[in-house]
């Protein structure tokens, strides 16, 4: 029978960080899996606001699950490489012998026999396998390399999201100033305003006040006056009114004739 560890990808059994066979597999909300210690490291002492290195999801805190089923798939897959019948060599196609040197200069997987030729006599080589580990190494430095530079492009997008947020109460933040300056001036006119029109009507009430007052005291000098001379004054004044009378009547009569 045929093992179902056969249907997965070497990608399906590997951690996005490290390259590796998964260890301690964890799941993230998103469904992204990976080592426990990759995402413990690469989260490092952020405890909230927390994102997936694959997909950018953001999480609020941690959370991770562990995945049971994985870690048996990853267990099954490494028995299953170590059980598989090793691959053939690659062989040189000019001299027939295996590739287990590589060139840098080249960068091309060479044999022993072109390591001595004068094509390659001057040129670093390196073993097979270490160059092997030195692409996994560049591959994860490359990968964390564009996670940091996502990470400084969500940064810079954040601090100009927050600079223009800055500004927009700076502006309104003025605008209320110079509104509060408005107003208060006009209440300040105001009140001028209605200041003079209280001096005015103060003024004019005294006014009346004098005036009433001399009257009393005319008033009162009079009640004190003897009856007789109040009398003569009431008779003067009578004779004068039918003085008058007389010669309105005498200048209509003559004008008739």
């Amino acid at each position: 029978v045929t093992s179902p560890v056969r249907y997965h990808s070497d990608d399906e059994v590997t951690c996005p960080i490290c390259l590796e066979y998964f260890k301690d597999p964890v799941s993230l909300d998103c469904d992204h899996s990976f080592c426990r210690a990759c995402i413990t490291q690469c989260w490092g002492r952020f405890a909230t606001d927390i994102s997936c290195p694959q997909c950018r999801e953001i999480f609020p805190q941690r959370s991770l699950r562990p995945n049971r089923q994985l870690r048996n798939i990853v267990e099954a897959a490494r028995e299953l490489r170590l059980q598989t019948v090793k691959e053939p060599e690659r062989l040189c196609e000019k001299h027939k012998e295996p590739l287990k040197l590589f060139c840098k200069e080249d960068e091309i997987p060479i044999c022993l026999v072109c390591d001595r030729s004068k094509q390659h006599r001057d040129h670093t080589v390196i073993p097979a396998e270490e160059a092997a580990e030195e692409f996994k190494s560049l591959a994860r430095r490359r990968q964390h390399e564009e996670d940091c530079e996502e990470d400084m492009d969500t940064d810079r997008k954040t601090e100009t999201e927050r600079q223009k947020i800055v500004s927009e109460f700076q502006q309104l933040r003025r605008f209320l100033e110079e509104q509060e300056r408005l107003l208060l001036a006009q209440l300040e006119k105001l009140d001028e305003e209605i200041v003079k029109i209280q001096n005015k009507n103060i003024t004019k009430l005294s006014e009346e006040i004098s005036h009433l007052s001399e009257l009393t005291s005319d008033m009162e000098g009079k009640c004190q006056k003897p009856v007789s001379e109040f009398l003569q004054v009431r008779v003067s004044c009578a004779d004068t009114n039918l003085s008058v009378g007389v010669t309105q009547i005498h200048s209509t009569s003559l004008k008739y004739r």
